[in-house]
């Protein structure tokens, strides 16, 4: 809370207590005004949590925010409902004792919704098991299944709870929820069978109508629509815009089945709410006597099936009532408005024990199995005080309650205060305020008080109405303060006042009662043969709200105001056990519209809320009481002899820094364990020269801190650069060390290898030898030969590269040939072979080759060249295989050892007009008529042109070649590529040459 007291001129003060007109219902007002428009719908009065609805979601209820309350002070964070849960729980664990939580506020306020924040914060903050979980869910889930049945819209909240509820939460040692209990109070049942006007009846109803499934409809006799039920379209408001029942109606179907209600035991509880809305569809008429008789005979048997009776035995339970007399039993007629009466009052009964059912079977699924000791934190979400235009017998109820609640609410924070300042040694100082318990007595007192005169009224003999109840308040205690009527009212009053209504005047402010249904209400009778007809209900749930050993005794039930009294007194003696924790829900405004603050309905919830009172009551001493370690932790910076460290007590502390900071002696009290501070002024002002002191001390410690970071950065600057320098130079001696290792092994091989060198391949000298092949490889690149002429300049191999050097240098020179060959043109060619011909030396070879008889016949001839050939004849290109013999007299074809033709030659120059040259394969060589094939052309050529003495007689032909077969007859020889050579007669009689790739022909 400390931590926000700079904030308090925007946002206002967090804890009333602080407020300086803390009598002030102005300054009240504007502090949650402020508060309000900023969103902050809580504030404290001390330990007392107020809560305004904001008519919206805010996002401060998620789990992280859960999570930041959890184990946090009370005041340490701002307020919020997780702050109080909290708290409650954590004393309860360090205590060991129980508490509750009472939430409190008119309807619309936010009760409901404040419990179940409650409940989902113990859901998360509790430890988590297995069987902890389930009783977490069915504690979570119960709320939905008891808001279906027991809340309603009304006129001032859509979801108004129409019951009073108390929830026990059961905790072992260790903090988890391991059960729990709920206890009920005043049901208010009316409302089944009657609404005011912009009212619904219980959301189960409509929930089962607009959202139940077809089957489950069906078999229930219902259809899906609201407006055919009387019991729900008498307050004319069947739809809400901020209700969604169909979901609503799925919420509810989990929740029971989380729960554990069996599929019958469900299946029976919607038969009994279809059975309430089919009776309320039952109508009567007169018969010729007057009496009522039934006209729907289908309403009746739908009630007759879905609970189990007999439908004549429930006919005349509703038509005629049972009356005993000494020796028999007689059947009066009902009148049609008596038929009503009963039909309505069967259908409370119904409806109002199907609750209590429902309330029993949830408690039994919450019940905790270990009977050891446990903790119990309880939640009373109870009805506010209510005033309408029209009040009636429940609010009159409802009000007492309030009435007794706040009685027993200043009586407890009276006692707290005054056992707090008991045990811190403050002397307590009596506190004026407003004790109400004038009005409790005018309300519960024996023999003169409203209940009992109202319980007088209903149970004497006699024609008693609402008016002799009226008149008997009057007579008896017409002389109160707190008690007026039309009759009792001066003149001015009697205006506000029908001749009907009485006035209280409740803490809280005067509210009008109008006494009209006040006894009907308070007897709440149901017919002895009505609950005998339901005994006879096979439906189990009917059964068990009906059961034959209740007693059937002639005497009259205890009214409703009187059981009603008596669980007041039940609830007080519990609450009287416990340790109190309030919430108090303020309604902002009656449109429910966000953002809107109505001062004058803010101002009343404030008086009848006993906020004023409760802020008095905590003010009356001390507005602010610390504990010392708090109160010293948080303030020691404002005195040197405290700052930074106080090595004494805390009280020690306290009183030094207090002496320090100027307290008067009326303005604080040392008690044992806590500082007391009278005023908040010297409360702010004390936070203020903190919050100039704190920037101050912000300001040097964020210099000293800084100093510090740079330094210690520096420092680990300085660290981190000596070990990286270290590692750098290691790394690098380490690399440098691995060179000089690997370069010494290196060397030994490279030497090792070159004494070996000549020696076979080893290990010793394999790097060495394949250095050496690198080495000669790489220079042999950069130094080979340009041309064929410098084939003397190759570079001298070393001794095991000798072999290798002579392969590639064949290579090599055949690579350069090639490569020079097929650079040179056809013409050029022709002049390098003219050239080599004329310089190529007389020879004679192939001699051996020749038969000794052919070279007999040739005689004294020399020979100068041999060749074998192949002749194609002139008619048909039969090919003959030859000899071709050149002499420097003749030429020969030569078959083995004869000589077939002869050709004279002498002078060469007459038989050698010219040569053809044609490119085929095989080479074909032609002479006169003569059609040669030659496979040494170049070299038969060259003979030839030396022996002539022409070399310049060569001709390259392309194309065909013609030749002279006989004079004036031609032949031809073709050429064309083919896959595979061959030499044939084509079919237009030339000579067919294939060849496969290109060589030379020659014709002379």
């Amino acid at each position: 809370m400390e931590a926000s007291l700079t904030a308090r001129d925007r946002v206002g003060i967090q804890d009333f207590v602080l407020l300086d007109a803390h009598t002030s219902e102005t300054a009240f007002l504007d502090n949650l005004r402020k508060r309000f428009h900023e969103n902050l719908i809580y504030t404290y009065i001390g330990t007392l949590l107020v809560s305004v609805n904001p008519y919206r979601e805010l996002d401060m209820y998620s789990k992280k925010q859960m999570d930041t309350y959890m184990g946090v002070n009370f005041f340490e964070l701002p307020p919020h409902i997780y702050a109080l849960a909290d708290n409650v729980f954590r004393t309860m664990l360090s205590e060991c004792n129980n508490h509750f939580i009472l939430i409190s506020g008119e309807s619309g306020a936010g009760k409901t919704e404040a419990s179940k924040k409650v409940l989902q914060f113990y859901a998360v903050s509790c430890p988590s098991t297995k069987v902890l979980n389930n009783v977490r869910d069915r504690l979570v889930l119960s709320n939905p299944v008891l808001e279906a049945f027991g809340n309603a819209k009304t006129l001032k909240n859509d979801n108004s709870s129409r019951f009073g509820k108390y929830m026990d939460i059961q905790f072992d040692h260790q903090g988890g929820a391991v059960g729990g209990h709920i206890l009920s109070y005043l049901l208010e049942k009316s409302r089944v069978v009657h609404q005011n006007h912009g009212e619904r009846n219980f959301h189960i109803f409509y929930q089962l109508v607009e959202g139940g499934e077809e089957d489950l409809l069906r078999w229930l006799g219902l259809e899906r629509n609201c407006q055919n039920y009387n019991y729900l379209v008498q307050g004319n408001c069947t739809k809400v815009s901020s209700i969604n029942d169909k979901n609503d109606w799925k919420t509810v179907r989990k929740a029971l089945s989380v729960i554990d209600f069996s599929e019958g035991d469900t299946e029976n509880l919607f038969g009994i709410i279809a059975s309430v809305l089919h009776l309320g569809n039952i109508k009567f008429e007169a018969d010729h006597r007057g009496y009522a008789s039934l006209n729907n005979n289908q309403e009746m048997q739908w009630v007759s099936k879905l609970l189990g009776i007999p439908a004549q035995v429930l006919q005349q339970g509703l038509t005629h009532r049972k009356i005993e007399a000494k020796t028999e039993e007689v059947f009066s007629p009902f009148s049609v408005d008596h038929a009503v009466y009963a039909r309505d009052a069967l259908a409370k009964a119904i409806y109002g024990r199907t609750f209590n059912w429902l309330v029993n079977r949830i408690n039994e699924s919450l019940a905790n199995k270990d009977s050891s000791r446990k903790t119990v934190i309880g939640l009373l979400d109870i009805y506010g005080f209510e005033v309408f235009n029209v009040n009636s017998f429940e609010q009159f109820c409802i009000n007492y309650c309030n009435e007794k609640l706040q009685q027993l609410f200043i009586e407890l924070t009276l006692k707290s205060e005054q056992e707090e300042y008991k045990l811190e040694g403050i002397e307590w100082e009596p506190v004026p305020y407003f004790n109400n318990k004038i009005i409790c007595d005018l309300v519960e007192a024996k023999h003169k008080g409203i209940i009992s005169l109202l319980d007088e009224e209903c149970l004497r003999p006699g024609e008693a109405t609402d008016l002799t109840f009226l008149e008997k308040m009057e007579e008896k205690i017409g002389g109160h303060p707190h008690f007026v009527t039309h009759k009792l009212a001066d003149q001015k009053t009697r205006k506000t006042l029908e001749r009907g209504d009485f006035r209280l005047l409740h803490y809280a402010g005067e509210v009008t009662y109008c006494v009209v249904g006040f006894l009907d209400k308070n007897n709440d009778l149901l017919y002895r043969n009505g609950k005998e007809v339901m005994r006879q209900s096979k439906n189990t749930i009917i059964r068990l709200c009906f059961p034959s050993t209740e007693p059937d005794s002639k005497r009259r039930p205890e009214t409703v105001v009187t059981q009603f009294k008596s669980s007041l007194v039940g609830l007080t003696d519990i609450l009287l056990s416990k340790e109190p924790w309030y919430v108090r829900c303020i309604k902002p405004n009656e449109a429910k519209q966000p953002g809107r603050f109505d001062d004058v309905l803010v101002r009343h919830q404030v008086k009848y809320l006993g906020l004023m009172e409760h802020l008095r009551v905590r003010r009356a001493g001390f507005a602010y009481r610390r504990k010392y370690e708090i109160f010293l932790q948080r303030y020691k910076p404002l005195c040197p002899d405290t700052w930074p460290n106080w090595r004494g007590t805390a009280a020690e502390g306290v009183r030094c820094l207090i002496k320090y900071l100027g307290y008067r002696s009326d303005e604080y009290k040392m008690g044992r364990t806590k500082i007391f501070i009278r005023h908040p002024k010297t409360l702010f002002a004390t936070e203020d020269a903190f919050q100039v002191c704190k920037h101050k001390l912000a300001t040097r410690i964020q210099a000293k801190y800084k100093g510090y970071r740079v330094k210690g950065d520096f420092q680990k600057q300085r660290e981190a650069a000596t070990k990286i320098e270290n590692c750098w130079r290691g790394l690098m001696a380490r690399k440098e060390r691995e060179k000089r290792a690997w370069a010494v092994k290196v060397i030994k091989k490279f030497i090792k290898g070159f004494m070996t060198r000549n020696q076979p391949a080893c290990i010793d000298n394999s790097e060495y030898l394949a250095y050496v092949r690198q080495n000669y490889l790489t220079r042999l690149k950069e130094n080979l030969p340009k041309t064929v002429l410098e084939k003397d300049a190759w570079l001298t191999p070393p001794p095991i590269m000798q072999e290798a050097s002579q392969l590639l240098k064949k290579i090599y020179i055949r690579h350069m040939v090639w490569k020079y060959v097929h650079g040179v043109s056809v013409q050029k060619k022709g002049q390098v072979l003219s050239f080599m011909f004329l310089k190529m030396c007389d020879f004679t070879e192939g001699e051996e080759d020749i038969s000794i008889k052919v070279l007999q016949l040739i005689g004294p001839e020399c020979i100068k060249y041999s060749v074998p050939v192949v002749k194609y004849d002139r008619n048909g290109f039969r090919p003959r295989l030859r000899q071709l013999i050149f002499t420097l007299e003749a030429a020969y074809l030569v078959e083995e050892a004869k000589i077939k033709q002869r050709i004279e030659c002498f002078p060469w120059g007459s038989l050698f007009h010219g040569v053809s040259l044609q490119y085929l394969t095989p080479p074909l060589f032609f002479q006169g008529d003569l059609v040669l094939q030659c496979d040494y052309l170049f070299e038969a050529l060259t003979k030839l042109s030396v022996i002539a003495n022409k070399q310049n007689c060569i001709r390259v032909v392309q194309g065909s070649v013609r030749f002279d077969i006989q004079p004036g007859r031609e032949g031809f020889v073709d050429f064309k590529s083919g896959q595979e050579s061959m030499v044939y007669r084509a079919k237009n009689g030339h000579l067919m040459v294939v060849s496969v790739s290109r060589r030379t022909s020659v014709t002379n």
